[in-house]
């Protein structure tokens, strides 16, 4: 991995945290029990949840078959972003990555976030990306792998990010 595509997870290898969570109790990476427990929590205490006050940007997305909402809102300064925050209805894994994702990209440079983007997109879909401790809370979702509707459930955000990135206008799906 070149130094440049590991720069955003340097972002994610801080102790996960969560709405009811302390920052420095550790997730212990073989306890299926503790995954599902970090997911609800993000999703029942979502990081950022709410309306941006003058957003530059927002982005919208749905997943038609589970009935996931996702409105993403921006703001950007110096190519960095600077506040982002979320509103949206819909499934726990849904609910739980956009919480995650948000507490992870604030303050990321804009190429960063781009990169971290794919990246993600990999984690969720490639079983050669190795689902190591480096992805902080990120890595309870890595079950999606093993059912591919939760997948568009989990990506969902992560495209409505990129939509707000480039100003999107359209509706993003994981159609």
């Amino acid at each position: 991995m070149t130094q440049e595509a590991a720069a955003p997870l340097e972002r994610v290898q801080n102790p996960s945290q969560s709405a009811t969570r302390p920052a420095d109790q550790p997730i212990d990476p073989h306890s299926r029990e503790q995954f599902q427990s970090l997911i609800l929590d993000h999703s029942s205490n979502p990081l950022n949840f709410g309306k941006l006050v003058e957003p530059h940007s927002t982005g919208f997305g749905e997943n038609r078959v589970c009935g996931d909402r996702c409105r993403i809102f921006l703001r950007v300064a110096n190519n960095r972003i600077e506040a982002i925050r979320f509103v949206g209805t819909g499934c726990a894994i849904s609910m739980a990555s956009a919480s995650m994702m948000t507490r992870i990209v604030d303050g990321l440079e804009l190429p960063e976030t781009e990169i971290l983007i794919d990246r993600v997109r990999l984690l969720f879909t490639d079983r050669a990306v190795e689902a190591d401790d480096t992805w902080g809370d990120l890595k309870s979702l890595v079950g999606v792998r093993d059912f591919p509707p939760r997948v568009k459930c989990a990506s969902l955000p992560w495209h409505t990010l990129r939509a707000a990135l480039r100003s999107a206008t359209e509706t993003v799906t994981t159609e």
